[in-house]
């Protein structure tokens, strides 16, 4: 969430002008386009490589003072849809960008907002070409210098590969600080790959909660065959494990199943159905309530906590981008082709 009481800081006048110059963490521009959006996610980068910061859009240039946005750019500003620019950002970027909007009505004038959080995985590298002009280049890292961005130089590249370094050395300390609490004997490897928890050269599979409510366990000399019924052979009895939690579904078991993004997803459509626009793929799939539907969608929530307050509320975070299997392709495209011409 974005605070108003900080925009309204950074947009203080002082005799007529603003206060606060652009910086690391602050950028002023005049209008807002959808057409621009290379030259704001660029930005974005470098914002997330750094500490972080605001774009702020209602503020003319030289002198720098207060217009607001036209309507035409608040139309645009309010269109954005945030899962489509999380899932392009996800597309360009090699690591994941956090980000809020939010637009602020001051002196009877509409500012639109982006906050942008620094990254936990920096550096944030450019994956492909995007833009006019290729505002974003594919392997180019972007940093935030004063009031500009810029490719980054050599001293700041060299600090963050140092950091990432220590956030790594950290961890392992801290792995080994916690097997050596609970001795080696006690310690198993969970394989979040394969599902696998490994100790010594026993293996514990664990199983994911839908499978889990189907599975039918038999004891040892008590199978009775049933025509086209399936069971697991339980040797030994079951005994439930209610200290240690267990992650049912890790992401990368969840991007395996849901491997498209909403823009991969459209894309895919559009080849099976050749006419069909972007903005028919988003109507169906608002129209059919797809997000909603594990047997197309899931939601690719950044962190658990953010997973744990869906849980509790029913409400999805913002900008908490949806991923699809081929299956909600499939669906799609039949209900488009399918679709009477109007």
């Amino acid at each position: 969430m974005i605070d108003e009481s900080v925009i309204r800081e950074l947009l203080r006048l002082n005799g007529g002008r603003l206060h606060h110059r652009e910086g690391q963490e602050l950028e002023f521009k005049e209008q807002f386009s959808l057409a621009a959006l290379a030259d704001y996610f660029r930005d974005f980068a470098a914002f997330a490589n750094n500490r972080g910061g605001h774009l702020i859009f209602g503020v003319k240039d030289a002198p720098r003072v207060l217009i607001g946005m036209s309507e035409k750019s608040i139309d645009q500003f309010q269109k954005i849809d945030p899962e489509k620019i999380s899932g392009f950002l996800l597309e360009t970027f090699s690591s994941e960008i956090e980000w809020t909007q939010a637009s602020f009505e001051i002196n009877e004038k509409v500012f639109g907002v982006f906050k942008i959080e620094p990254s936990t995985s920096k550096p944030v590298i450019a994956r492909k070409d995007e833009g006019k002009n290729q505002a974003i280049k594919n392997g180019e890292i972007y940093y935030r210098y004063g009031g500009r961005t810029q490719k980054i130089q050599g001293a700041e590249l060299e600090s963050i590969i140092f950091h990432r370094i220590e956030q790594n050395n950290r961890s392992w300390l801290d792995l080994m600080s916690k097997i050596g609490r609970m001795g080696p004997q006690n310690a198993a490897i969970l394989d979040t790959e394969s599902g696998l928890i490994e100790k010594n050269e026993n293996q514990i599979m664990v199983v994911d909660e839908t499978l889990a409510s189907k599975l039918k366990f038999i004891k040892q000399g008590e199978f009775v065959e049933k025509g086209g019924s399936t069971a697991l052979q339980l040797v030994g009895d079951v005994v439930p494990v209610d200290q240690v939690e267990v992650v049912k579904r890790v992401k990368e078991h969840l991007t395996k199943n849901y491997p498209l993004s909403a823009l991969e997803l459209a894309e895919k459509v559009k080849s099976a159905v050749p006419e069909t626009g972007r903005h028919e793929v988003w109507a169906c799939i608002r129209e059919n309530d797809i997000k909603n539907n594990p047997d197309y969608a899931a939601y690719n929530f950044r962190n658990k906590k953010q997973e744990d307050e869906f849980k509790e509320t029913g409400k999805i975070p913002k900008a908490t981008p949806s991923i699809y299997n081929h299956a909600a392709v499939e669906f799609i495209a039949k209900i488009l082709k399918n679709k009477p011409n109007t």
